[in-house]
């Protein structure tokens, strides 16, 4: 199982904003297979090698995975601005 950490302090806190009940129950999911759960899907173009899921309403997070230390690591969350 994968365990979830931040780089940055403003990842971090954007991480903590928008986590409640609903949305740690699909972190679970995602803990156990990051390329698969929750509309899972590698990006393109400049954010090429990093992955975004989908939480529900407008909601989505940016992340990298490290296979080799188990480790999803976020690098944004919150809205389709994530991308830009």
């Amino acid at each position: 199982m994968y365990k979830i950490t931040t780089r940055s302090k403003r990842a971090e806190k954007q991480f903590y904003q928008y986590i409640d009940e609903k949305i740690s129950e699909k972190l679970e999911k995602l803990k156990i297979d990051p390329r698969r759960n929750l509309d899972a899907h590698k990006l393109k173009g400049k954010l090429k090698d990093k992955w975004s899921c989908w939480f529900g309403d407008n909601i989505r997070m940016l992340y990298e995975i490290d296979d080799q230390n188990q480790e999803i690591i976020v690098v944004a969350v919150g809205s389709h601005k994530i991308y830009l």
